[in-house]
């Protein structure tokens, strides 16, 4: 695809829905819709199928749980949607939602529809062929959005209960240690010995604020011409929880195996990337919360935590209901994840053990 636009194909034939029967809804249902109604796939992303709607001259955007058996709580795009139209107004820049549909009966699955923003998305962490000042300077706005969005109080937009403030990591360790034991294919070592570290070694801080749960670059959309965040898409990990975790998660391009998509800094320097260190230092200033010790933890749960996700991915793979045809070769990769995150956790064992 053309770098930056977003790729559209058809339908993949184990997403296909009754489009007929949408076009019914959505002109029954959302104010100006008109057709006729043309529907195409984005290509990408593992979890929720996400779909181009184009009816009349309005282009559309819907989000839908994927098919087939599900692992509990996964694939929440009514959660998507309420924290989507919580933060419509906000600082942080989300498209506008119009409707949630629950009834299984319209096109087989849960779906919500919101606007088509025209932006640039990337994939790829490195940005190929984009000048090294202006990878500074998207990345330096990844920065601030996320800043931003840690900074916002949640009980006031409405989301008090969208998630409970304390025993975040706790809950998260323990909700993908039993998720990747549902869709486990074989014995991956370093996962089971995550499994056990993790909740020996839980940091004391319970922060708590708005955390997207996979804010990555990939999850951005920028400006057609400018180095500037216009939304932040795929909201369906999103949380009450830690922000240092998002932080975490946000840095794994640094930590990441190259298989998995990680580069080795002195690379990602050379192409006008921010060091790591810099990086999470403007966070710090920006969010005036300092990044202790708890973020190495951090990094090796949100190594764990990307691992079980994988692994999901590569088992929806094996079943024939991935929201991507890519799937297979990628969600393999979780082992060498899981490798690279059991051997961050083995280097902080002796921090560990001298606090106690």
């Amino acid at each position: 695809m053309t770098e930056g636009v977003p790729e559209l194909v058809p339908v993949l034939p184990n997403h296909r829905f009754d489009e007929a029967a949408l076009a019914r809804y959505l002109a029954e249902t959302l104010p100006d819709f008109a057709g006729p109604m043309v529907v195409r796939q984005f290509q990408g992303g593992q979890s929720n199928p996400t779909f181009h709607l184009r009816a009349g001259a309005r282009d559309y955007v819907l989000r839908k749980k994927p098919p087939g058996k599900l692992l509990p709580s996964a694939h929440a795009v009514d959660r998507e949607f309420r924290v989507l139209k919580a933060l419509a107004g906000s600082a942080v820049p989300v498209p506008t939602v119009h409707l949630l549909c629950t009834d299984p009966a319209v096109i087989g699955q849960m779906f919500y529809v919101m606007d088509y923003v025209r932006g640039r998305v990337f994939a790829d962490r490195a940005l190929p062929g984009i000048a090294p000042a202006e990878r500074a300077a998207m990345y330096d706005d990844m920065n601030r959005v996320l800043a931003l969005l840690h900074g916002l109080d949640y009980r006031a937009l409405g989301l008090g209960d969208f998630g409970r403030p304390e025993g975040y990591v706790a809950r998260q360790t323990a909700r993908w240690s039993q998720q990747y034991q549902a869709s486990r294919t074989e014995d991956v070592p370093a996962m089971e010995a995550l499994i056990r570290w993790l909740p020996a070694h839980l940091p004391d801080n319970e922060e708590a604020a708005i955390v997207h749960g996979d804010f990555r670059l990939g999850n951005l959309l920028f400006h057609p011409t400018e180095p500037r965040v216009v939304a932040v898409l795929d909201w369906e990990l999103a949380t009450i929880g830690h922000p240092l975790a998002d932080l975490a998660y946000n840095l794994l391009t640094y930590r990441l195996p190259e298989a998995a998509g990680g580069a080795a800094e002195a690379e990602m320097v050379a192409l006008g990337i921010p060091a790591e260190a810099a990086y999470v230092a403007r966070y710090s200033e920006r969010s005036g919360r300092a990044a202790g010790p708890e973020l190495e933890f951090m990094i090796v749960f949100a190594m764990f935590r990307l691992a079980a996700i994988a692994a999901g991915v590569y088992r929806r793979a094996l079943d024939g209901n991935a929201a991507d045809a890519r799937a297979f070769e990628r969600g393999h990769i979780f082992k060498e994840i899981a490798e690279r995150a059991w051997q961050f956790a083995q280097r902080l064992e002796p921090r560990a053990e001298k606090s106690r």
